[in-house]
C-alpha cells in the first residue's frame, strides 16, 4: 500500500488504531494447521503496511498466541497497539474448564499474559467472556487497578449486553466492546452497539467475514481441515452451510460489479457503519492481507450501503453461530 493507511478512535480516552486491524488467534488455534514463519511474516507485513492494532488473547492456543507475537514485539513494541483478553480457561491440554471474572484471576491472568508477552503493558485489555457469578463490577474494578498500576492502557468487554457494559462503565471507562458484527451477523445493532456510542465505546467487530465464509472461500464444510472448529459451528454444518452460500452468491455478485472483492466488500460495509467500528478480520497469508487492507479503499455509496442493508432481509442465515454451549454466554 502507498498511502498512509487509516485511522480509528475507540472510545473517549485517546486509543487511536489502524481502521482494520489483525485478528491472531487462527495463528496458534481452531482453524488448523499453521506455520510459524508464515505467521510471524504476515505480522511483520501488518505493521509494515500500517495495520498496527493487533488482537490477541490467553486462551488462543493455551497462551501460544501470546508468545508468537512476542517475537514481534521484542523488537516492534512501539509500532504496535496490543489487545489482549482473560477470562476464558483452559487447562494444558486445551480443555475449557470455564470462565473467570474473579478479581484475583483478573490480576493473575494479567500478569502471565505480560510474562508471554514479553512486554510490560497490554494498550487494550478486554474480559473475554462475562462470568455470570461475578458482578461485572468486581471485575471491571479489578481491571481498573491494573490501569493504575500501568500494566494495562485501556480497558474492554467482549461479548457483552449493553446493560452490562453500562454497569461496567460506571466503575471506569471502557474503550471498547468486541464482539462478533458482520454481514451475516447483526444481532449487536439493536442493543450493544446502540449502547456504546450512547456512551462513547469503540466497538471492534471480530470474525467481519464469517470466519471466513463470506469471503467465498468455504462452499461445503469438507472444505475445512479436519481438526477445523468451524466443523462444530451450526452455520458451516451440512445443510446449513449449503443453503447459507446464497448470501455469498449475492455479496460476490456484488463485489464485481463494484470491482473488489467480496471480502473486501464485506469490510467496507462494516466500516461505513460507523467511525467508532474497527473491523479485525484474520488471515495467514499476505495476499489476504493486502485484500483486506485495501478494503479501507472501496468508498461505497448510499445507494450501496442500502443494497447491502438489504442482503438479510432476503437471505436468511441458518444456523446459530455457535454451539449451544458457547451461545449461552454470548451478550451476557
Amino acid at each position: 500500500m502507498s498511502f498512509p493507511f487509516p485511522r480509528r478512535t475507540l472510545g473517549r480516552q485517546g486509543l487511536t488504531v489502524s481502521a482494520i486491524g489483525l485478528g491472531c488467534m487462527g495463528m496458534s488455534d481452531f482453524y488448523g494447521p499453521s506455520e510459524e514463519a508464515t505467521n510471524l511474516a504476515v505480522l511483520h507485513h501488518a505493521i509494515d503496511i500500517g495495520i498496527d492494532f493487533l488482537d490477541t488473547a490467553d486462551m488462543y492456543g493455551v497462551g501460544d498466541n501470546e508468545r508468537l507475537l512476542a517475537k514481534v514485539l521484542h523488537t516492534r513494541r512501539d509500532e504496535i497497539v496490543l489487545a489482549s483478553k482473560f477470562g476464558n480457561v483452559r487447562a494444558a491440554n486445551g480443555d475449557f474448564l470455564g470462565i473467570d471474572g474473579r478479581p484475583e484471576y483478573v490480576a493473575a491472568a494479567c500478569d502471565a499474559s505480560l510474562q508471554r508477552l514479553g512486554v510490560d503493558h497490554i494498550d487494550l485489555y478486554y474480559q473475554h467472556r462475562v462470568d455470570p457469578n461475578v458482578p461485572i463490577e468486581d471485575t471491571v474494578g479489578a481491571m481498573a487497578r491494573l490501569v493504575e498500576a500501568g500494566k494495562v492502557r485501556h480497558l474492554g468487554l467482549s461479548e457483552a449486553s449493553g446493560a452490562t457494559v453500562r454497569r461496567a462503565a460506571v466503575v471506569h471507562p471502557i474503550a471498547a466492546l468486541q464482539s462478533e458484527y458482520s454481514l451475516w451477523t447483526r444481532d449487536v445493532e439493536d442493543d450493544a452497539l446502540r449502547t456504546c456510542r450512547e456512551l462513547g465505546v469503540g466497538f471492534v467487530a471480530y470474525s467481519p467475514l464469517g470466519r471466513g465464509f463470506l469471503t467465498g472461500a468455504i462452499q461445503k464444510t469438507d472444505d475445512l481441515a479436519d481438526d477445523d472448529r468451524r466443523r462444530l459451528h451450526p452455520r458451516f454444518q451440512a445443510g446449513n452451510i449449503d443453503r447459507n452460500q446464497a448470501l455469498v452468491a449475492t455479496l460476490t455478485d456484488m463485489a464485481t460489479a463494484r470491482g473488489c472483492t467480496p471480502a473486501q466488500l464485506a469490510l467496507a460495509w462494516l466500516l461505513h457503519r460507523g467511525p467508532d467500528i474497527v473491523p479485525i478480520p484474520g488471515t495467514r497469508r499476505i495476499a489476504r492481507l493486502d485484500e483486506n487492507a485495501d478494503a479501507t479503499r472501496v468508498d461505497l455509496t448510499l445507494a450501496e450501503q442500502r443494497r447491502l442493508d438489504d442482503v438479510l432481509t432476503t437471505h436468511e442465515i441458518v444456523g446459530t453461530r455457535y454451539p449451544a454451549a458457547q451461545m449461552a454466554v454470548l451478550n451476557a
